[in-house]
């Protein structure tokens, strides 16, 4: 699920140049919303993928991951080969293996997350990554962070407190994860909230990254966390291909919906800014309910729903608040919303 998340952030430190014709194909393009409709699909299509990881409960999550990862590498070289790039740029390489293993890492963990949460729950955990970004951008790249970015962050750990509903908080009086017998759900909220910092992370470094194509960066990203997959789940012992004719063909629609799910964001995020496109991608959450109570008949409690509208606000005003910035100083909308931009 990171990699949505990543190529949004791409877009947020493309250089003047790019984002002139970036404006310039937003003018004249005649289909206003396309791009949101576009991301929205992109949504419907990496739920999809988390519905499968869950329901692929013989397949250990580390393969799924080495799969996933493989169909995302394949169709990304020839994009590499055609724009000339160089693969493995000197200057860069120890940034691109960093970006690498941390991207890699937290796919891997939200994978684990997805396999043993309710997958609402572990949606909305991986999914608040936006919002702690700026903190580590705060600490690493000393960017600013105001009384906004604390605000979302306060806010986000709350509704991961509700989720997860630890005891030293709520007692023995509300059921917490692992209450039912199924104490690996523990281990995946603690795995879900791991991811969310490894991709926070992740985008920082994509942050110093700014001058490298996309395509350079996802085949090295593609490739590197292909192998880190493989060998992880050789010593884990969870390398294999399912004996059963399904789970092939749910592998197979894995990497496919990760494909179409990836060239879906990266149109709409030529077609839009990154902002509104983040706010769409937010229905990811949604989804994650429909297809936990259509696919696998768990009903969301109170406690889990108020945590997803919180970490989703969060979300979403930071998506709000990403557009509102880039648009020009004298735009009404940013003179309307002028609280965000502090």
């Amino acid at each position: 699920m990171s990699e949505p998340i990543e190529l949004q952030q791409l877009v947020d430190d493309e250089t003047e140049d790019e984002i002139k014709i970036h404006q310039s194909k937003l003018k004249c393009r005649k289909y206003p919303y396309l791009g949101l409709i576009l991301a929205t699909l992109s949504a419907v299509f990496f739920s999809l993928c988390s519905a499968i990881v869950k329901w692929m409960s013989d397949v250990d999550p580390m393969a799924l991951a080495a799969y996933r990862f493989l169909g995302v590498l394949l169709p990304t070289i020839p994009i590499a080969i055609y724009n000339q790039k160089p693969c493995f740029p000197k200057d860069k390489r120890i940034m691109l293996i960093l970006r690498s293993f941390t991207g890699t890492t937290a796919l891997m963990l939200s994978f684990y997350a997805f396999r043993h949460m309710p997958l609402s729950d572990a949606t909305v955990i991986v999914f608040s990554v936006p919002v702690f970004t700026a903190v580590f951008a705060r600490m690493f790249l000393k960017e600013p962070c105001g009384w906004f970015n604390i605000f979302s962050v306060i806010v986000t750990l709350i509704g991961v407190v509700l989720i997860t509903r630890p005891p030293i908080i709520f007692g023995n009086t509300i059921e917490s994860l692992g209450d039912n017998g199924q104490s690996p759900e523990i281990w995946g909220a603690v795995a879900a909230f791991s991811s969310t910092l490894f991709g926070a992370n992740a985008f920082v470094i994509l942050r110093a990254l700014k001058d490298v194509h996309f395509s350079v960066i996802m085949t090295n990203f593609g490739a590197f966390a292909f192998v880190q997959c493989l060998i992880v789940s050789y010593f884990i012992g969870a390398f294999c291909l399912p004996v059963c004719g399904a789970d092939r063909y749910l592998i197979v629609a894995l990497a496919l919906f990760s494909f179409l799910g990836q060239i879906l964001l990266t149109v709409a995020l030529q077609l839009e800014q990154a902002g509104p496109v983040a706010i769409a991608r937010s229905t990811d959450i949604v989804y994650a309910f429909i297809w936990q109570v259509l696919f696998f008949e768990e009903i969301p409690n109170r406690f889990s729903i108020m945590g997803a509208i919180l970490v989703m606000s969060s979300v979403i005003l930071t998506g709000l608040r990403k557009w509102v910035i880039a648009l020009p100083r004298d735009a009404p909308m940013r003179q309307k919303f002028y609280l965000l931009t502090k």
